[in-house]
């Protein structure tokens, strides 16, 4: 049969592999940044530098930017080998590239402005939310095309996961992002409390698992068979770890809201799905380690093995923890704490980067026509990265461990031995060991990015590398005795209808009943509406990331409502969009911040807010003394009544028209309360607005 000769872009891989590099050095000095803020608070340098404003950034660079961009030099490399054809289109490749990191420039401008919609791993504004919904269509585009035009008959493992990941973070995003614009700058969630909740972790954990996840796999079904020089372990494990795993996984979600005010059967539903995604999860990593079989003996010498080693490891790893953290005994005790800062930095570092790592290693010296510039500066950054990963894991796990005890701990007399900033301070040496860590994995990465420099150097990049092969006569029947499948791998496109069916079962179970059935949310007839003026500084508490360190959800245990107060219920969030519920504590809970025993005077916040540290010793808070100066802006307060309307919140029908002026009454009323304390403090400033927001939490289902 003739051969056909055609040529493979090395260029847009190259691109994609030169953007990985740049945008991990990037994030990663965020988060080294941002962690070292924990330890020293005057490192919060303005407002624009502050934890909860930098936090956001680092998290986004590492994962859409860094990751991201591996994942894409990962397919445009692999895809066009696997279908034996260029790319479908030269000119969408480019668009997809410079779109892609035209993207990332407005997310590391926007973020550290506090534009975000306030909603963790989504919180990029709604027009930077269409620009990644197009561009992402350029990627699918392309890829089908791609596929569309193969020179091979099948479809290997490795494009099913690429599939599955283009269908399902398409609907992850555009369901997540369904947002109601406000200004140029400023939305607002659809959803509210609860199910707004349900539709982020849905989203939450599913950007994981089909961004941070499915794609890698793809990635390790054939960059680890190549550097190993061995077949995919086993064609039949490698089926029932794709279907099992893209079903079963988009139940998850609800098992980051365990305990919460999330209606039990969706927490259930949760519980019971995640404890299920070990066996699909571990049937991948059985696959790939099982691959390197008859070639263990090259591991301790191929340095690109190593990598590739301990990052499918580092998936067993996280995806054994997963599960158990999705368990409600070990929820109780996990959530909120570092401990799961340690869990997803097990993913990120040791899954996304160490992957990433040994197939750039593997990648750049091919489509330079080259051999790496030093194995020896490879090896020193395994090590690194290594020991870094263990210097900033295992003592995030200690914290999270210890944290969780302390919060818990009584006294004899039946009183919280410990208050919430002892447990802070006691964990910075913690936070310290974590920094060491994160300093080491970073020098690694520095050393390789002077490794690949020098090897760039001593090759020419082959930016159309040459290739044959035969043209194919797919048979689209089903032949006599063909496995099942066989027929499915010939079809790309019943492949991905086939997905989109599997993936939009969990997510449709879980949330239809949650928006349709009102006995999901239960009214309370106290919860009213935010007033203006707390509505504003509500907006000022999501703009400077608060949400970060603070949770907004008291769970139904003893030591918590000790501390602070009546557990949360559904119907008192009807009005928050987006919910403020948090992941993380490294500030106390504020959902009860102002009533009960919590209640603090206007003065005290006020003095907090300028200074934390001359109201709680041993803070670590960043300072907000910009907000004494800042007038609020109350040009956008007529418009976000509006938009608040139209999201279903039962203001007076013409109430915009004297928004602002029933926002004045009551900065005025806070203003004079503050002059009572011997604080002058202008009723237009920013610290007018915040006080008020924070002393509304909570009040409506206070107790008399």
């Amino acid at each position: 049969m003739q051969t056909e000769k055609f040529y493979y872009d090395n260029k847009t891989v190259k691109n994609f592999a030169y953007a990985t590099i740049l945008w991990g050095v990037v994030g990663m000095l965020a988060g080294l940044w941002v962690s070292l803020q924990l330890i020293f608070p005057s490192l919060n340098i303005t407002q624009y530098g502050s934890f909860g404003r930098l936090r956001p950034l680092h998290t986004n660079a590492v994962i859409f930017a860094f990751v991201g961009n591996g994942i894409f030099m990962g397919v445009y490399y692999s895809l066009q080998r696997l279908c034996k054809a260029r790319m479908f289109n030269d000119t969408l490749s480019k668009i997809h590239f410079w779109g892609w990191q035209l993207i990332i420039v407005f997310a590391a401008i926007t973020l550290p402005l506090g534009i975000t919609s306030g909603k963790e791993y989504a919180e990029l504004e709604w027009p930077i939310d269409i620009a990644i919904t197009l561009i992402w269509v350029v990627f699918g585009w392309n890829m089908f095309g791609t596929i569309i035009k193969r020179r091979e008959k099948h479809l290997y493992v490795a494009i099913w996961f690429y599939i599955a990941t283009f269908v399902t973070v398409s609907v992850l995003h555009i369901v997540n992002s369904f947002e109601l614009p406000v200004t140029l700058f400023k939305s607002y969630s659809w959803y509210a409390g609860v199910q707004d909740a349900l539709v982020q972790w849905w989203y939450g954990h599913n950007a994981v698992a089909f961004f941070l996840t499915t794609p890698y796999l793809g990635m390790m079904y054939y960059f680890m068979p190549k550097a190993a020089n061995r077949p995919v372990y086993s064609y039949r494990l490698s089926i029932i770890h794709f279907w099992a795993l893209i079903f079963l996984y988009i139940w998850a979600g609800p098992h980051h809201l365990l305990y919460t005010a999330l209606p039990n059967w969706a927490q259930s539903l949760g519980v019971v799905f995640s404890f299920m995604l070990i066996f699909p999860s571990w049937g991948g990593m059985i696959n790939g380690l099982l691959t390197l079989r008859g070639a263990w003996d090259r591991v301790r010498d191929d340095v690109i093995l190593k990598f590739m080693v301990v990052a499918v490891t580092a998936y067993g790893m996280a995806t054994f923890e997963g599960p158990m953290l999705a368990l409600k005994n070990v929820n109780a005790i996990c959530h909120f704490t570092d401990w799961i800062i340690a869990h997803v930095h097990i993913g990120a570092l040791g899954w996304n980067g160490m992957l990433t790592f040994g197939i750039i290693y593997w990648l750049i010296p091919r489509i330079f026509n080259t051999t790496l510039y030093s194995k020896k500066l490879a090896h020193n950054h395994f090590w690194l990265a290594t020991l870094g990963i263990i210097f900033y894991a295992v003592p995030m796990y200690w914290a999270g461990f210890t944290q969780s005890s302390m919060w818990k701990q009584f006294t004899d007399s039946g009183q919280l031995k410990y208050s919430f900033l002892e447990t802070v301070t006691y964990l910075k040496p913690f936070y310290a060991m974590r920094s060491f860590g994160g300093t080491l994995y970073l020098l690694g990465f520095v050393v390789m990015v002077y490794n690949i420099i020098k090897t760039v150097k001593s090759g020419k990049l082959v930016e159309n590398e040459a290739a044959e092969s035969a043209p194919i006569i797919v048979q689209h029947k089903k032949q006599s005795g063909e496995h099942w499948h066989r027929w499915i791998e010939r079809k790309p496109v019943h492949l991905m209808i086939l997905s989109l069916v599997v993936i939009l079962i969990g997510g449709a179970i879980e949330l239809i009943p949650t928006f349709l059935i009102k006995s999901n949310v239960p009214t309370i007839s106290n919860v009213k509406p935010y007033t203006p003026l707390e509505l504003q500084g509500r907006d000022i508490y999501i703009r400077e990331g608060c949400y970060v360190c603070h949770s907004q959800m008291v769970r139904p245990f003893r030591s918590e409502t000790e501390r602070y107060g009546e557990y949360s219920k559904a119907g008192e969030f009807v009005y928050d969009h987006p919910f403020q519920w948090g992941s993380k504590r490294t500030g106390p809970d504020l959902a009860r911040e102002g009533t009960g025993n919590l209640k603090k005077t206007d003065g005290w916040h006020f003095r907090h807010l300028r200074e934390p540290s001359s109201m709680s010793e041993g803070s670590i808070m960043p300072a907000y003394a910009f907000m004494l100066e800042q007038n609020l802006d109350t040009s956008t307060t007529a418009a976000k009544i509006k938009a608040m309307q139209t999201l279903g919140v039962p203001y007076e029908k013409e109430f915009y028209k004297k928004a602002n002026q029933v926002l004045m009454t009551q900065a005025t009323r806070i203003s004079k309360n503050l002059l009572s304390d011997s604080i002058r403090v202008s009723p237009t400033k920013e610290v007018i607005a915040v006080i008020a927001y924070l002393q509304r939490l909570g009040k409506d289902i206070s107790k008399p």
